[in-house]
């Protein structure tokens, strides 16, 4: 029998484990060791790189694209060493296989995302610009097809290389453009829902078009091949919504909300990704289209998409992903681009999908009558390239249809559009807030019967307890003014695909929205739920999902649009067992400092320490002692407001400590004169305090006591005095000097820096107070408009 040598040129095969280092075996010379290594410095190393580009506000996807061609032949693959012991030719299929396996999960994932019923629901503004924005672009890309295979693409097969070069210029990235919309708060916005519909529509239409690429691009001459590929493709599509769709859907209905998924279904599921891959793999139009069709056909109501999502989306977009970056990394090699015909190449292929995207999308938009700005934000929006476009061009090398030069140019091509989409959108569409002037911006008011609005801000359900407690102390009788208060759920937006359906349900027109529609199952909201059945409070739970960055200015517009008195912030300090305060982040931190410069209305920041223990205490068995030191100025009188308020409750006593200076100021203690301004400020002082004194609504429950202090010793020494009460409200900018040396948090002025410190007390909370100041608020939030109705106008007739 005679033998054939199967070797060739191929590498030597790698065996999976090694016998160790004592064993006198690399590590690197075996598969499993060796891939462990590979994943460990591609997710490192594109990290960092997400890192540092953060300030720039790119997606992540850009990171891992850089991350990708720097990890190649481009610039640290250009020595032999490292390339022969991290990536040698051997590993490359193991590295290719795991890509390509976190590659399915990923499609499924964005097939999840994508919802058929809202695109079929699609307006037509939306429909025509999507289909403008790809056909211009397609256009041009077989235009410029016959410039590329006439320079440096010679002798390549021009039907295949016409459609794939096509499909490159006109795809869309739809997660990528997702996310970017997500972090610019734009996300559901009229500009946001129009880029995601028309974004839908180009991804449909895309995959259509590169499973028609690879059917052409076949090593087989026959033409019937394409045909029977399309078809077999056609037919598998057909059995997913007929055979596939109807199993996810009997799955999905028995799974109730609030109860756990069954391991088998999220097991069924996942093999019917892969079944799905194989065969579409089989037919000859790549595993990917399984992955993806399975994952629109997904039922996406209830909480089976959205557990399936949360199962798989770490380890997939964690840890596999970045793995194909890399892997299509080592084949790009940018020194293939040298002389001024490669570079111009490059210029050309980058304007002309600039052009073709950008054009084709503001044209139909102006058809539309969506306004010029808006026009060109959506074409920037719709130039996003991203994952999908890395894809096509993988499998166009793969097929051999791109030659390492093309497929440099096009891989660049696809980092630049997208880099310049976040930076060209803020440059472009900056969206005035508009919102109606209103009265109340602060506790203290003439109309004592007025509706008190209060945003009240958390951060988990360590707040709740002390923040419900505050909200019953500060309901009155209930026969006064009503109190109304917008709990607010704030949410670090994170790198999960998941994050964006959460952003998609949480907000509206781009700002929080309340959880009224479906019942949530938020536990935190639940509380707050629970609290207004039992109290004439009401209650509106909302959730904020944003960058801590820029997380402020959701709750500062907000706070304008629901026309609130005070934004109640919780410090970002929590108190441990042994009593020492421990910062839960230097992001909430900054959170607190820019909600202090930017607020519409007063705002308190609450030190919490338990106020009335770790549950909901209820109306009567409230029975709090609350110290107000009065030392001056606006942010005291507020602070004195807001007591005043609290009394009320027939639960609460309040004590009004006035300081008073032996000599001189609080603020200098020494003999200096006062200044008018003052004067002034004294006599405003204390017209308000005998108003508070003569207030009805004190009653019994009012105690007022005066203080002659000669230092700041005195002044620590009386508060350390009271320090057994519950609950002290102090002005942030109190007319006092600084009663410590030094402090972390300044924000909390002279006197709170004091009664937060650890050293001070370890059982009364802190409520500290800045009063809005109109004088102050020169960079609002808010373009104030007297016409403004509440909502905006509306240029699309489209939803998603």
């Amino acid at each position: 029998m005679a033998s054939t040598n199967v070797t060739g040129d191929c590498p030597p095969s790698m065996k999976a484990t090694s016998n160790g280092a004592f064993q006198h075996e690399s590590p690197l010379d075996f598969a499993l060791p060796l891939i462990i290594l590979q994943i460990c410095l591609v997710v490192v190393f594109t990290r960092l790189l997400a890192y540092l580009l953060k300030p720039l506000k790119q997606p992540r996807v850009i990171a891992e694209i850089i991350g990708g061609i720097l990890l190649g032949p481009t610039a640290l693959g250009r020595s032999k060493l490292y390339i022969d012991t991290i990536f040698p030719e051997k590993s490359l299929t193991v590295l290719d296989t795991l890509a390509n396996i976190g590659l399915l999960f990923f499609l499924f994932l964005v097939g999840l995302e994508l919802d058929f019923a809202a695109i079929r629901k699609t307006g037509k503004k939306s429909l025509l610009i999507a289909l403008a924005g790809i056909s211009l672009p397609f256009i041009l890309g077989v235009g410029t097809s016959f410039v590329l295979s006439s320079t440096i693409s010679k002798g390549v097969h021009q039907i295949p290389f016409i459609v794939f070069m096509g499909v490159a210029l006109s795809i869309t990235a739809f997660p990528v453009l997702a996310r970017i919309l997500a972090e610019l708060k734009l996300l559901t916005t009229d500009i946001g829902r129009m880029a995601m519909s028309a974004a839908g529509v180009n991804d449909i239409a895309a995959w259509i078009l590169l499973a028609l690429a690879i059917a052409l691009s076949g090593d087989d001459s026959s033409p019937l091949v394409p045909l029977w590929v399309l078809l077999c493709g056609s037919g598998f599509v057909i059995f997913a919504v007929v055979a596939i769709k109807p199993l996810l859907g009997y799955m999905a209905r028995r799974c109730p909300e609030g109860e756990p998924v069954k391991e088998l279904y999220v097991c069924v599921t996942l093999t019917l990704v892969l079944a799905a891959s194989f065969v579409t793999d089989t037919i000859g139009i790549h595993a990917l289209f399984g992955a993806f069709v399975v994952g629109i056909v997904t039922p996406k109501e209830g909480p089976f998409c959205r557990i399936l999502t949360e199962k798989i989306e770490d380890l997939v977009s964690g840890l596999l992903l970045p793995l194909y970056f890399a892997s299509s990394g080592l084949k790009t090699d940018v020194t293939t681009i040298r002389g001024a015909q490669s570079w111009g190449l490059l210029l050309l292929v980058i304007l002309t999908t600039c052009f073709g995207k950008i054009g084709g999308t503001v044209v139909a938009s102006l058809l539309c009558k969506v306004p010029f700005r808006e026009a060109m934000s959506l074409g920037v929006l719709m130039n996003t390239k991203g994952l999908v476009e890395l894809i096509v061009l993988n499998i166009g090398k793969d097929r051999k249809v791109l030659n390492d030069q093309a497929f440099a140019i096009l891989v660049l091509m696809a980092l630049v559009t997208t880099f310049i989409t976040t930076p060209l959108l803020m440059a472009i569409y900056k969206p005035a807030r508009r919102g109606a002037p209103y009265k109340h911006r602060t506790i203290q008011r003439k109309d004592h019967d007025s509706e008190l609005r209060i945003l009240a801000c958390f951060h988990s359900t360590r707040n709740i307890p002390t923040l419900i407690n505050m909200i019953e102390s500060s309901r009155g009788t209930g026969q006064r003014g009503r109190l109304c208060v917008y709990a607010m759920h704030l949410m670090e937006l994170s790198e999960r695909s998941s994050a964006i359906a959460m952003v998609h349900k949480a907000r509206l027109n781009g700002l929080p929205a309340w959880n009224k529609v479906e019942r949530s199952t938020d536990q935190m909201v639940i509380a707050f739920e629970a609290y207004q059945h039992l109290r004439a409070v009401a209650v509106r739970p909302m959730t904020a999902i944003s960058d801590l960055g820029s997380i402020h200015e959701d709750i500062c517009t907000s706070a304008h649009q629901k026309r609130v008195a005070m934004i109640l912030l919780p410090f970002h300090k929590h108190q441990r067992v042994d009593g020492v305060m421990e910062s839960i982040g230097h992001a909430f931190h900054e959170v607190n400092k820019r909600v202090l410069q930017r607020a519409p209305c007063s705002v308190g920041i609450l030190v919490d320490r338990g106020l009335g223990g770790t549950s909901h205490v209820v109306a009567s068995e409230v029975d709090y002692k609350i110290v107000v030191p009065f030392f001056g100025g606006l942010d005291d009188r507020e602070a004195l407001a807001y007591g005043m308020k609290m009394v009320e409750h027939p639960g609460i006593s309040l004590t009004i400590l006035k300081f008073v200076a032996a000599r001189g100021t609080l603020k200098r203690f020494d003999k200096g004169e006062e200044d008018e301004k003052e004067k002034k400020g004294k006599e405003i002082d204390e017209e308000f305090l005998r108003e508070s004194m003569n207030d009805p609504r004190g009653n019994e429950s009012l105690a007022y006591e005066e203080r002659v202090v000669e230092s700041k010793e005195d002044v620590n020494a009386t508060l350390k005095a009271m320090s057994k009460c519950n609950l002290f409200i102090v002005g942030r900018n109190a007319a006092v000097a600084s009663l410590v040396n030094s402090t972390d948090c300044p924000e909390l002025g002279p006197v709170g820096g004091l009664l937060s410190s650890s050293e001070f007390s370890t059982t009364a909370s802190v409520l500290v107070v800045q009063g809005y100041d109109p004088a102050a608020d020169t960079r609002p939030l808010i373009e104030e408009d007297v016409d403004y109705e509440g909502s905006s106008r509306d240029i699309s007739d489209s939803t998603v």
